[in-house]
């Protein structure tokens, strides 16, 4: 094996652009990809951030849903139970205002009872005064004869 000079050449011309490439182009081509690799894993971990952001996002509206649906049963069971009590309340007040008419229909039936009674007597009293004028053949004295009639009138029937 003959070394010779293109040899030489060879290896100095690879030793520079060794030396050339290790200064120049290598620190800056692996600063670059730190840098690469240092973005990529921040990006892994605001990935795996988001999806812990989601998946408490996710339970927080599942919570909120159950939450709203607790709620919305409950106001539906405070309308029933509102509903329940407005008709009866409304039941209770028709009932009394049913009671109170029939009590004031019978009032006034018993106060037109007693008028008709009193206008009855009264009639009884004319027909037993003309009664007593045909039997007597003469005309009796009411007016001297109201105590009678007054008597006649207060007797039951």
């Amino acid at each position: 094996m003959d070394i010779n000079l293109t040899l030489v050449g060879q290896l100095i011309t690879f030793a520079i652009v060794v030396w050339f490439t290790m200064r120049y182009i290598w620190p800056p081509l692996t600063k670059a990809l730190s840098q690469r690799q240092k973005q990529i894993s921040e990006g892994l971990v605001a990935a795996e951030e988001a999806l812990a952001d989601r998946a408490r996002a996710q339970e927080e509206a599942l919570k909120i849903v159950a939450d709203a649906r607790v709620e919305a049963a409950q106001i539906i069971e405070q309308s029933h139970k509102r509903g329940n009590a407005l008709i009866e309340q409304a039941r209770t007040e028709a009932l009394s205002e049913g009671a109170r008419l029939v009590n004031a229909a019978q009032a006034e039936i018993l106060r037109e009872t007693h008028a008709a009674q009193e206008q009855l007597r009264a009639q009884l009293a004319k027909l037993v005064v003309q009664g007593t004028e045909k039997i007597l053949k003469r005309e009796v004295n009411a007016q001297a004869n109201q105590d009678l009639i007054n008597d006649i009138l207060q007797a039951p029937l």
